[in-house]
C-alpha cells in the first residue's frame, strides 16, 4: 500500500494541514487548537460537511483510544445544541452520525435523548416518496418525489446506528429499506453505477448522470452500514456486497491512469474531480477491509490516494474540487461546474487520510 511509503508524522500533518484550511474555507479561524492527536474541533456550523469531518475524527479517535479528542468533540456538540440546532432535513442529519456512535462512549442522556428524538422524526416525519423512500429534503428546497444517492450517507447510516444504539430494530430495518429503494431506483443494472438522483414525478433519472460525487457516497455508504450494524442480516449483507462490487468493477475501468477520477465517470471531456476520488479511495478500503470487495481492489485506492495527496498545496487546500452540485437536467450541467476549493473537498480528502493513518498505525 502507498502508504507504507508515508512517515506517520507526514501523514498526521496533511491531516492538520487539511483541517486548518477546512476550518479556513468556512471562514471561521485561522487555525485550530491542538490535541495530543494533532487534531482539534473547531467547526462551528452544523452542517454535512463537517458531519462528514467529525465522523473522521471520531473513528480516529476511538481506533487510538485519544479521551483528549473524544472530548473536544463532546464539548462541540454540546455547545451547537446549546445554542440552538438547525431545521431538520438530510443535509443537517449528517452530525447525527458521528452523535449516535459518541453516546455509547460517553453519559450523556442529552445527547441521547437527542438521538432517539432525530431517529423517529426520520422514520415518521420526514417526506417519503412513492415507495417510502426518504425524500431528499434540503434547506433550499423539499425536491418533491425526489430520490438523491447522497441521502443514504446523510441520513440512513445515522438511523442504522441509532436502532443499535437504541436497540430498535425498527430502525435497522427501515435504514437498510432505504438502501433498497434507493438501490432499485438509482443504481444502473447494466453498469453497476448510480445515477445522482431520480422522480416520481415524470418517473426518470433526470440527466441519467454518473456523478462521481454522488457515486462515492455510495462506495463509502455499503461498508459503513457493515460495520455499523454488525449483526446485518446475510440476505441484505449478500445483496449489498453485490451492489458494492458491481459499482467498483466499473469504477476500476473509468479511474484514469493517474487516479483521478472525471466529474461525470464516463465522460474523459468532464473535468477531473478530487473529492469523489478521495470517497472512492476511502470507501474501497474499507469495503476491502469489511470483506466485500478482494484485496487487490486496494491497488486502486493507493492510486487514487496518490492523486489525491498530488493535489493538497502548502496550505492544505485540496484542489480540483467541484463546487456544489444540485440535480442536473443535462449532461452539460455537470460539465460546467467549476472545480474552487470547498469544505466537502477537505472533509472527505481527511476522512480518507485519517483511515490510510489508521492503517498505518494498525501495522506499526
Amino acid at each position: 500500500m502507498y502508504a507504507m511509503t508515508l512517515d506517520k508524522p507526514v501523514l498526521q500533518d496533511t491531516i492538520d494541514q487539511v483541517a486548518v484550511a477546512f476550518s479556513r474555507l468556512k471562514g471561521i479561524k485561522e487555525g485550530l487548537a491542538g490535541t495530543e492527536a494533532g487534531i482539534g474541533i473547531q467547526f462551528d456550523e452544523w452542517d454535512w460537511e463537517v458531519g462528514v469531518g467529525l465522523y473522521g475524527f471520531l473513528r480516529r479517535a476511538l481506533a487510538t483510544d485519544d479521551r483528549r479528542a473524544i472530548d473536544d468533540l463532546v464539548d462541540w456538540y454540546a455547545r451547537q445544541i446549546e445554542r440552538g440546532l438547525p431545521s431538520r432535513q438530510i443535509n443537517s442529519t449528517a452530525p447525527m452520525l458521528p452523535l449516535a456512535i459518541l453516546i455509547e462512549h460517553v453519559d450523556r442522556p442529552d445527547f441521547r435523548a437527542l438521538v432517539e428524538d432525530w431517529a423517529d422524526w426520520l422514520v415518521h416525519k420526514l417526506p417519503k416518496t412513492e415507495d417510502g423512500g426518504f425524500q431528499h429534503v434540503v434547506k433550499e428546497r423539499l425536491n418533491d418525489g425526489e430520490l438523491w444517492d447522497d441521502t443514504l450517507f446523510m441520513a440512513a447510516l445515522f438511523l442504522a446506528r441509532a436502532g443499535v444504539v437504541c436497540r430498535r430494530p425498527d430502525w435497522i430495518d427501515e435504514a437498510v429499506y432505504q438502501f433498497m429503494v434507493h438501490t432499485r431506483y438509482l443504481s444502473d443494472p447494466v453498469t453497476g453505477l448510480w445515477y445522482h438522483g431520480w422522480t416520481f414525478n415524470g418517473r426518470h433519472n433526470f440527466a441519467r448522470a454518473f456523478w462521481a460525487r454522488g457515486n462515492a457516497w455510495i462506495t463509502v455508504a455499503i461498508p459503513e452500514l457493515f460495520e455499523l450494524v454488525p449483526d446485518l442480516g446475510m440476505t441484505d449483507k449478500r445483496f449489498l456486497s453485490n451492489v458494492l462490487a458491481s459499482q467498483v468493477r466499473s469504477l476500476r475501468k473509468l479511474q484514469r491512469p493517474d487516479g483521478m477520477f472525471h466529474t461525470l465517470l464516463d465522460d474523459p471531456t468532464s473535468p477531473l474531480e478530487t473529492s469523489a476520488t478521495a470517497g472512492i479511495a476511502y470507501g474501497i478500503l474499507r469495503g476491502a477491509d469489511a470483506g466485500i470487495l478482494d484485496a487487490s481492489d486496494k491497488v486502486h485506492a493507493e492510486r487514487a490516494l496518490a492523486a489525491v495527496l498530488s493535489r493538497i498545496d502548502d496550505e492544505g487546500v485540496v484542489r480540483g474540487v467541484s463546487d456544489g452540485t444540485p440535480m442536473g437536467h443535462d449532461l452539460d450541467f455537470y460539465r460546467r461546474i467549476p472545480n474552487l476549493p470547498t469544505p466537502y473537498g477537505q472533509a472527505l480528502t481527511m476522512l480518507l487520510l485519517t483511515e490510510v493513518l489508521l492503517e498505518t498505525e494498525d501495522r506499526a
